[in-house]
């Protein structure tokens, strides 16, 4: 994959979210089966598919300190989807009562076919979650945007990235001149009815209280109509650090963390990718993990309907411990 290190937009320094852990150790994660003290790694099953998500291509006019999956200008691990791979795999759940269809990128706004693939899921009856950093990329589509929310009203959701609520802390994972075009845009979205929400990420030393509170006078002042209170409007992510030591998931640790598998992201979830160099998309586990083997369940999301191995760091900071979910 492309370094961000290749991008001019690139923020200098390392992450203001970096985790403060020790090195995770060569033991842990390796085994799908078993974690690294033998007892038996937990698994999830496919309970319900309640959301599809599509990964449009890693491509980004950004390249943030610590993106996930790497995104950038120069990044295109993840080719661009097309409208009729969205469509084989709309066709292919129509049938399976999926309520929402999420867009995840790089930036879904750079990909040519971004419109007709969201209007083709809305025209099916899904709602429809789209992340977007707001900027340009998303301004060029304001006609088609507003067109399609006098069409579907609120069953379009464009979810934009804030990762903090002070220009300082946003600016030192997103670049320099990233705050106020993201302003702009998300401004744009409220002023014009659109619903929306805002994602941000969970800093060291921080409460969530405190936070939230921070947005809620910063979108006040900006004339944003965000609810910070509400959970599904402001969404709070644990950052992630695939080398940063991290407790594995093993079968008992449901009982003792009172947790449920049902309640994790993969329980309700796939998401699909087109990797450079592959033939066509394939349906991978969630919207974390689009680039480990381990976690390719197939070419079909039928052939994905089968039980997940929490065998990656992030299942475990993320969504077990994190308690977090991509999905609306």
């Amino acid at each position: 994959m492309a370094s961000r290190s290749l991008s001019r937009n690139a923020p200098v320094g390392a992450s203001p979210f970096a985790v403060d852990a020790a090195p995770l150790s060569r033991e842990k994660f390796s085994d799908p089966q078993v974690t690294a003290d033998g007892s038996p790694r937990a698994k999830v099953a496919l309970r319900q598919l309640d959301t599809l998500w599509f990964a449009t291509g890693t491509l980004c006019n950004l390249a943030c300190a610590n993106c996930y999956i790497e995104s950038s200008p120069t990044n295109d691990a993840l080719v661009y989807l097309s409208a009729d791979h969205v469509a084989r795999f709309l066709d292919e759940v129509a049938e399976r009562k999926v309520r929402e269809i999420g867009f995840t990128g790089g930036e879904p706004f750079l990909n040519p076919e971004i419109i007709a693939m969201v209007e083709d899921a809305l025209s099916r009856g899904h709602d429809v979650l789209v992340l977007t950093n707001a900027m340009k990329p998303m301004r060029r589509h304001e006609a088609e945007l507003l067109r399609l929310r006098e069409a579907y009203g609120d069953k379009l959701t464009l979810r934009v990235s804030i990762d903090h609520h002070t220009r300082e802390v946003h600016e030192a994972e997103r670049g320099p001149n990233s705050w106020q075009p993201m302003i702009d845009g998300l401004r744009w979205l409220s002023s014009n009815g659109f619903s929306i929400a805002a994602a941000g990420r969970s800093m060291t030393g921080e409460t969530e209280v405190l936070a939230r509170s921070a947005y809620g006078m910063l979108f006040a002042d900006e004339g944003i109509a965000i609810n910070t209170s509400d959970p599904a409007q402001l969404v709070l992510f644990p950052e992630m650090d695939a080398a940063a030591d991290v407790p594995e998931i093993s079968e008992a640790c449901w009982g003792i963390l009172g947790k449920s598998p049902d309640e994790q992201m993969c329980a309700s979830s796939r998401m699909v990718v087109h990797r450079k160099g592959e033939p066509s998309p394939r349906v991978v586990a969630c919207t974390l993990l689009p680039y480990d083997p381990g976690f390719d369940l197939g070419a079909s999301v039928a052939e994905a309907d089968r039980p997940v191995a929490l065998n990656h760091p992030h299942c475990s900071r993320f969504c077990v411990l994190g308690g977090a979910s991509c999905s609306a």
